[in-house]
């Protein structure tokens, strides 16, 4: 069974990253902040779920991701109605880069977050977003195309 500590150790090593993913996927710091928080205590109170078939930090993603990504579909139609709202995406400085990351399909933005912010592998890409390493990175590839193809248009 997982250990509280472990938990504990991967929130304080990693509590940025996963606070910049979920910033990300909501477009709101403050409601990033309080996602990875909620995410978290629920980790700690199902943390006998985890199989341990993959590792912790994967479980970890998982429920971060999943968390902001339901926030995100519940709040959409007011995202839609102030999108003139901005946050900065990690590692990005540019509109039109956060414009062209915005407009991808949810599967390729989130593989490039997870993989560029978070630095993780595919592997573990695959794990948080139920789908094979293989899958993770030809999501990443075909997100990197799309982003050359829409930033070599706007330049």
């Amino acid at each position: 069974m997982t250990t509280l500590a472990e938990i504990e150790a991967a929130y304080r090593s990693s509590v940025h990253r996963y606070r910049g993913v979920a910033a990300a996927i909501v477009r709101d710091r403050d409601v990033a902040a309080d996602l990875v928080q909620e995410a978290f205590a629920s980790a700690v109170r199902r943390r006998s779920r985890f199989r341990g078939d993959g590792p912790l930090e994967a479980w970890l993603w998982r429920t971060v991701v999943n968390a902001a990504l339901s926030h995100a579909r519940r709040r959409q139609p007011a995202r839609a109605r102030h999108s003139h709202e901005s946050v900065t995406v990690p590692g990005t400085e540019h509109q039109e880069l956060r414009d062209a990351v915005a407009a991808l399909p949810e599967r390729q933005r989130i593989a490039v977050f997870l993989r560029y912010y978070a630095d993780l592998d595919y592997r573990a890409i695959g794990e948080i977003l139920g789908v094979t390493d293989g899958t993770a990175r030809a999501s990443v590839r075909d997100a990197q195309a799309a982003l050359r193809r829409t930033l070599e248009v706007t330049t």
